[in-house]
């Protein structure tokens, strides 16, 4: 598929039925709108970001729209041990049988910085949330993806290695080679399908907190790449792998097909 086909993907409503699928920071922006996705298209999601009444939102949206009920799960990326991802697996596992896909989605930008500024503490903290948690919660989850019939990872991606993004973007061109290594080694069997998917600026608070001076009209929604993020997830995308679609800025009024079809 290329990029156009990917943002006008409409799968069958079923393309996840019965799967347990794993969003992390999926309180907002755009974890909130894979999750509901997700769970339009009939998966359980696990809800995982640190804020739990925003989960609740999340949790009450989907339950709203007759999906299959949520599971949320707060925990704090910066602050968790590796003892609170092998829990959350253990409980995944407990509670939900099985677990065939996770959108690493989580993402923290503490601001543009010239590394001879960087505060040391504000560098260990993005690579934790930005990309050792990844790995951490990768590596919890894969005894339980291995066993999935068509189990899926997609990283949240961004093409940030540029100036002034210090850890940040150092973080995102690590998570990339993580991607790239875990496709590699998952590439036959047990297969594990893993790809990323980089949208370019979107209309998120995280966008708006650091560039405050611009408009959010002239950004695309979250929504607008929900085709994109059913398509990795699920099994159309076959043994597409260790890929890292791209986008160009969309126009603030693009939409989901599936949301709302072109006249």
């Amino acid at each position: 598929m290329d990029h156009q086909q990917l943002l006008d993907y409409i799968p069958d409503k079923t393309l996840l039925k019965d799967r347990v699928i794993l969003v992390t920071g999926a309180s907002d922006g755009i974890g909130r709108a894979i999750a509901k996705a997700y769970a339009q298209h009939g998966a359980t999601v696990v809800l995982l970001s640190k804020t739990i009444k925003k989960l609740e939102a999340v949790y009450d949206e989907i339950t709203e729209m007759g999906a299959p009920e949520p599971a949320i799960y707060p925990l704090h990326l910066e602050g968790a041990s590796v003892h609170d991802y092998e829990k959350m697996a253990e409980i995944i596992a407990e509670q939900l049988g099985r677990l065939d896909g996770i959108a690493l989605n989580a993402g923290w930008l503490p601001g543009y910085t010239p590394l001879k500024y960087y505060d040391v503490e504000m560098w260990s903290k993005a690579l934790t949330t930005n990309l050792h948690a990844n790995f951490l919660i990768v590596k919890a989850c894969l005894p339980l993806l291995e066993k999935a019939d068509d189990a899926a990872v997609i990283f949240s991606s961004h093409a940030a290695s540029e100036a002034y993004n210090g850890a940040y973007g150092v973080a995102k061109a690590g998570s990339d080679a993580l991607l790239k290594i875990m496709a590699d080694e998952y590439s036959d069997k047990p297969f594990i399908r893993v790809n990323g998917i980089d949208t370019g600026p979107v209309r998120t608070h995280l966008r708006t907190h650091h560039f405050p001076g611009e408009d959010p009209d002239t950004l695309a929604k979250p929504e607008a790449f929900t085709g994109a993020y059913l398509y990795f997830m699920g099994s159309d995308a076959g043994t597409q792998t260790g890929e890292i679609i791209r986008f160009e800025r969309l126009p603030g009024d693009a939409c989901w097909l599936g949301a709302c079809p072109r006249i």
